[in-house]
């Protein structure tokens, strides 16, 4: 996950927030396609938190969200191991008879 931000105080406010919950935040500067001048490339976090944390400084500093193409989107569970009924169970009720 990255967030992107214009304004280096922006991106060191947003990693700064991160590692006080605890997670791990580096700032880098975000070089363009195209861009040659250091004063144009934007900021960007670089973290480990969930996105929905990431999302929110994202939104309250100003800047966008960047998923790595790379990492997984869903996460893989294995098969229940219990062996659950095939249809439902009927129940005799006293109190219906």
């Amino acid at each position: 996950m990255r967030g992107i931000f214009f304004e280096e105080d922006d991106a060191r406010a947003a990693a700064a927030r991160l590692r006080s919950d605890g997670f791990d935040a580096d700032v880098v500067r975000e070089r363009l396609a195209g861009e040659d001048d250091d004063e144009d490339h934007p900021w960007a976090v670089v973290t480990d938190a969930p996105d929905i944390a990431l999302e929110l400084l994202v939104d309250e500093f100003d800047g966008w969200l960047e998923v790595d193409a790379q990492a997984p989107t869903a996460v893989v569970l294995p098969p229940l191991k219990a062996d659950l009924p095939q249809a439902p169970i009927r129940v005799k009720r006293p109190d219906l008879q």
